[in-house]
């Protein structure tokens, strides 16, 4: 069924030309067609997308999108979450010859399996349960346009073997079909926020795939990397929300620039997009002051400002480690919901995370089953604690932890106790 739905895009541009009267407010909305399961058919041709910002990397980008849409090349865009990976696939789709037709979006990361295959190259009736008719894959919903699949780098084996043969073959056989339904041309657009050669040498990713995607490719930096950019991204957002929920757009202090310069944007655009709205319903009157910004921004950027000596820099990441190691520690909180998720965005590096680990490990005298319960984690989750360490390289030999005092006729020495 046919729905409108208002894509909110994370970089929207004037560079070197002004707003049209289209997209005043830097946002487009056009008519699409939703799948019930997270595929997005985009249903209205050459949707006006722009980018946003005067910065150097924001140059280099709209050339390597000009470039990527004279062909018909698979290309893989690589950069953190929110840096606006899908933003620069409209853009490729929208500036190639394959603009009038549709463009198809799939999060890899949202569904399970079966539920992406299935949304991918469709079933047929009675393939399993629930499947009351034939129902044709997204893949099918776009001839000769664009397929865009995010997050890629989370697929599975199993999946990326699907996949690598619908790349060699382009053939779509649906599940619970005998033989292949039909062959479609389109093209492919990929993005990650893994890094893949390193997903490959861990066994987590297909080395044979990576090259069928790695034809053309892209990385989107950090807002970090182009602060310049942060004024322009800011007004935008700010004057976007004010119009729409109706409140007085104040003005912001030097300070307040300041301080939003010297903070990290972990999050990138899709971050400070949330800070700009924020600050526009908790606004209390004409001028945006220091003391009105978030409580990270005002911690993170004097972290930043006193980050040009190395020893201030070193003392802050180990206060982190301290204050995450105690929030388990003593408050109870678990691994999964402390240390996790700021790993994952990026927001912790793998040295922070080894020395978590090896804070849990003397503490239990080497015990990974012990540095589980320690880190409030349930027991089953042993397996899968050790296959995270494992993936990300934070796996730490237990043995050196695992040391008792010993008497032998030279005297004392530490012995090792076998795991």
């Amino acid at each position: 069924m046919s729905t409108v739905t208002i894509f909110w895009l994370t970089l929207v541009s004037c560079t070197a030309v002004g707003y049209s009267s289209a997209s005043h407010h830097g946002w487009v909305a056009w008519q699409s067609q939703t799948s019930n399961q997270g595929g997005t058919v985009s249903g209205v041709p050459n949707s006006e997308v722009r980018l946003l910002g005067r910065s150097e990397a924001v140059r280099t980008i709209l050339t390597d999108i000009d470039c990527a849409a004279r062909s018909g090349a698979k290309v893989l865009i690589t950069g953190e979450t929110g840096v606006g990976k899908e933003v620069v696939a409209r853009l490729i789709h929208d500036r190639s010859a394959r603009a009038a037709s549709r463009l198809v979006t799939v999060n890899c990361a949202g569904l399970p399996d079966s539920l992406l295959e299935s949304e991918l190259f469709g079933h047929v009736r009675g393939s399993f349960t629930g499947a009351y008719r034939d129902k044709p894959g997204l893949l099918e919903m776009a001839p000769n346009g664009t397929v865009f699949l995010d997050e890629v780098g989370e697929m599975s084996t199993r999946m990326q073997v699907v996949l690598l043969r619908f790349l060699e073959t382009g053939e779509i056989q649906r599940i619970g079909a005998d033989r292949s339904h039909t062959r479609v041309n389109v093209r492919l657009i990929t993005a990650t926020n893994r890094d893949l050669p390193k997903e490959i040498a861990a066994g987590n990713f297909r080395e044979d795939l990576f090259f069928r995607l790695n034809v053309i490719r892209m990385h989107i930096p950090p807002l970090r990397d182009r602060i310049e950019d942060v004024p322009l991204l800011f007004e935008h957002y700010l004057a976007t929300y004010c119009d729409q929920h109706r409140v007085e757009r104040p003005q912001v202090t030097q300070g307040t620039w300041d301080m939003l310069m010297a903070y990290r944007w972990p999050g990138n655009i899709r971050e400070l997009r949330n800070v700009a709205e924020r600050l526009t319903l908790k606004s209390t009157g004409p001028v945006l002051r220091t003391t009105d910004l978030p409580a990270e921004i005002q911690r993170g950027s004097s972290l930043e400002a006193a980050a040009g000596e190395p020893a201030v820099q070193a003392a802050a990441q180990s206060s982190q480690v301290e204050e995450l190691t105690a929030r388990m520690l003593r408050h109870g909180e678990s691994f999964w919901a402390t240390v996790y998720p700021l790993f994952m965005s990026r927001d912790l590096t793998r040295n922070d995370l080894r020395r978590i680990v090896e804070v849990g490990l003397e503490q239990t005298n080497g015990n990974y089953r012990l540095v589980v319960a320690l880190f409030n984690m349930p027991s089953e989750d042993y397996k899968r604690f050790l296959g995270f360490l494992r993936k990300h390289n934070c796996h730490l030999p237990f043995q050196q932890f695992r040391t008792v005092s010993g008497r032998s006729q030279g005297g004392s020495r530490p012995v090792a106790v076998a795991g």
